[in-house]
């Protein structure tokens, strides 16, 4: 890494976060600022395979844009939906993009020649979010991203959880309502089924017999139309229990709210941090506020891990050589 002012360093990090439908891209400082940003469609219906063609194709055009305007790329940091072994840099399962057991890490390594760090999507936006965004400072932070689904991260001191199986942060899957409608997953109430994006459009279509989204809802919840009010305050409710539990769980000095639910800000801000005061009991209230980074997060994130991966590398690559060194000494004095 190139010591000195961070924002002078020619290093970058080519970045991209792979959604079901887009894909957004990035070149990033190690301060954490975007130089170019650049977004593509995923085109998920075309198969895995083209999809991870196009991850790489993609990945491979932004290291050379960056090399023509004196840039260096020093590293890549991808993020994905699903399962995913950041360990083993394998994509486990993806039901957006269709990846079964795709290793990712090593297919980017071969074609760049540059080190790959692979990451869930949800974990490095809060990761971004807790290092650069609404979290920072806070040391330990619960990002929350409600939108077709609702999932978490638990970031502490700027490292996110993983999970034994890479499958920590499905906090839209507690059930928060037992006799509610059957989630995707197979059980009945989980959060999601309730508070995401999606569920808030589906429950008020539902009652009022008539198509609507999320932020419809929002906004004729907001002029006082009553059913909407009844779905939007049930949608406040459920998210509050979920937040309840997950803060029993991780104790947590900030939760940030990201995804497309969290744009609706002070219309979901603020009844849902009265709904969750009154579930405190014992424990300490979190500062709850909305996601600061917007669909940066993802490229941003990524970025972040990378950037800590060349840092394992670069450091146990020191102590190696600081440990040879010693040996051959020793052997020397011996002789």
């Amino acid at each position: 890494m190139t010591s000195g002012d961070p924002a002078a360093t020619d290093e970058v990090v080519v970045a991209l976060d792979v959604g079901g439908t887009g894909m957004k891209c990035a070149l990033v400082r190690p301060d954490g600022v975007a130089v170019r940003t650049e977004r593509y469609p995923t085109n998920a219906a075309r198969g895995p395979a083209a999809v991870v063609g196009t991850i790489l194709d993609v990945a491979v055009g932004l290291a050379a844009k960056a090399r023509a305007e004196g840039l260096t790329p020093i590293a890549v940091g991808i993020a994905v939906p699903g399962v995913v072994d950041e360990a083993r840099g394998v994509a486990v399962w993806s039901a957006n993009v269709g990846f079964r057991d795709v290793p990712l890490r090593d297919l980017a390594v071969t074609r760049l020649g540059l080190p790959t760090a692979l990451g869930h999507d949800v974990r490095v936006g809060g990761l971004a979010e807790a290092r650069l965004g609404a979290g920072r400072g806070a040391g330990h932070v619960l990002f929350v991203a409600i939108g077709t689904g609702i999932a978490a991260a638990h970031v502490v001191d700027g490292s996110a959880s993983v999970g034994a199986h890479g499958a920590a942060g499905e906090i839209g899957h507690i059930m928060v309502r037992p006799d509610g409608p059957r989630c995707g997953c197979g059980r009945p109430g989980c959060l999601e089924t309730i508070a995401s994006a999606a569920a808030i459009g589906r429950r008020y279509a539902e009652l009022a017999g008539a198509p609507g989204t999320a932020a419809d809802v929002a906004e004729r919840a907001a002029a006082g139309e009553p059913l909407a009010s009844q779905v939007w305050q049930e949608a406040v409710e459920a998210l509050a229990d979920g937040l309840a539990t997950g803060q029993a769980l991780f104790d947590v000095a900030t939760i940030v709210l990201g995804g497309g639910l969290a744009q609706a800000g002070d219309l979901l801000l603020t009844p849902l941090r009265a709904a969750l005061h009154e579930r405190m009991t014992f424990h300490r209230e979190p500062r709850l506020v909305a996601a600061a980074l917007g669909d940066e997060a993802g490229c941003l994130g990524a970025a972040l891990l990378a950037l800590d991966a060349v840092r394992v590398r670069d450091h146990d690559a020191v102590r190696v050589r600081d440990h040879d060194a010693v040996r051959v000494r020793d052997h020397q004095e011996k002789r």
